[in-house]
């Protein structure tokens, strides 16, 4: 009796060790992001952490007239605390506020201007899309293609328009 309350230690012992030193398998390869159609049925997510191409920005249509949003069609905000060409949105704000990422120059679609695009460096090393000298972001609570759910939060965060400017909800 005394041997089989050995035997369940080092069993569950050698199992765990045998588990930790398996090989892993190597991390699935992203794919290379494709401009998608404005209008989606895919509920698309927030900017990725780690870009796999250039950012494309398109005009969509809405309630708030003609903004920028990216190519799944989920809109683009400004944040008026900021000023042209610096992001102060990090931390807290950067998880209900994501930049729009880019590995590469940004790409324009039909109707957006490609001479106001720009990038900054965020503090992170990772590489922000401008617009107009503004920096680009999302809002986390923006579930599907088409959602201006971000726009005057806090008085403070506008939707883009073509022109870059802040469309201001009438």
């Amino acid at each position: 009796m005394k041997r089989s309350f050995l035997i369940v230690p080092v069993l569950a012992v050698t199992a765990l060790v045998a588990a930790a030193c398996a090989p892993q398998a190597a991390p699935t390869a992203m794919p290379a992001t494709q401009p998608a159609a404005v209008k989606s049925s895919a509920t698309p997510a927030p900017a990725e952490a780690m870009p796999s191409g250039p950012a494309m920005v398109s005009l969509a249509s809405g309630a708030l007239g003609e903004h920028l949003v990216d190519s799944k069609g989920m809109t683009l905000y400004l944040f008026t605390k900021d000023s042209p060409g610096t992001s102060t949105c990090y931390d807290k704000c950067a998880a209900a506020w994501p930049a729009l990422l880019t590995s590469g120059a940004p790409q324009a679609a039909s109707g957006v201007d490609a001479s106001k695009f720009g990038t900054l460096t965020r503090t992170d090393g990772s590489t922000q899309v401008t617009y107009n000298g503004w920096p680009l972001y999302y809002f986390a609570k923006d579930k599907q293609a088409g959602d201006t759910t971000g726009e005057g939060v806090g008085g403070v965060w506008f939707c883009v328009s073509a022109t870059g400017d802040a469309v201001k909800q009438q």
